[in-house]
């Protein structure tokens, strides 16, 4: 059975300019580190992976490989983006850092049952902070949210087009 998320693992152009928006940015304390220079197959590499915790012990965790080109395109916010939960007060405070610091934020986002404000980090990933709303649980409780009737309605309407296109 599956316990929870350990790691969710990205790229990074520069492990040091990461650290600096994750932990100095945002809080995330650096949690560990490895230098792996050897593969599990025996292979010579040169990576750095770094560690952030996030207070319910999970972490978000980068890789910086010098030696193997990766195509660090700007994300679309449907594409990939990060979402990290915070009270509904660290919204308006992270807003009022990012303003002074110059670092680019859009919202706050009022998405019903959540509200969010995004940054993009140095290596292009889209972060969300988002705040749960009163009626979070409801809004996400399959049993009466109607969640896979609606994922039937999309299918019916837009799967199939988009897969004959």
């Amino acid at each position: 059975m599956i316990k929870g998320l350990h790691h969710s693992a990205y790229r990074c152009r520069r492990s040091e300019e990461t650290r600096r928006f994750y932990e100095d940015f945002l809080g995330l304390p650096l949690a560990s580190t490895l230098d792996l220079t050897e593969t599990k197959t025996g292979r010579t590499t040169r990576a750095l992976h770094t560690f952030y915790r996030l207070d319910d012990g999970s972490y978000l965790t980068f890789f910086e490989v010098p030696e193997s080109p990766f195509d660090f395109k700007m994300q679309h916010d449907f594409d990939l983006h990060i979402v990290l939960e915070v009270d509904r007060a660290v919204l308006d405070a992270m807003r009022a850092k990012a303003a002074a610091q110059g670092v680019e934020t859009r919202g706050i986002a009022d998405h019903g049952f959540f509200e969010s404000i995004y940054f993009r980090d140095p290596n292009g990933y889209v972060i969300e902070l988002c705040a749960k709303k009163l009626d979070h649980d409801t809004a996400m409780d399959p049993a009466t949210n109607g969640a896979r009737e609606k994922l039937h309605r999309w299918t019916e309407n837009f799967s199939k087009s988009a897969s004959s296109a």
